[in-house]
């Protein structure tokens, strides 16, 4: 699939309703670029994961964090 957007001023542009039906990317998604070493630009849609959601995928020994982790939520 080929789509063109138009870049609108602050170089912002929509990314195509075919495109994010077709792999799920909501208002929650970041774009991320990368440039390979032939000039080949890729984008990819990564989730934004907030702090909260994070809070549980890293264990810590220290008491004080975990209690604070706690705290937050």
């Amino acid at each position: 699939m080929r789509i063109k957007t138009k870049i609108y001023n602050k170089y912002q542009t929509v990314i195509p309703k075919e495109i994010r039906k077709q792999f799920n990317i909501d208002k929650n998604h970041l774009v991320e670029w990368n440039v390979d070493e032939e000039g080949k630009i890729t984008l990819s849609f990564v989730e934004n994961i907030n702090f909260d959601e994070m809070a549980g995928i890293f264990s810590s020994k220290s008491k004080k964090s975990k209690k604070l982790i706690k705290h937050k939520k």
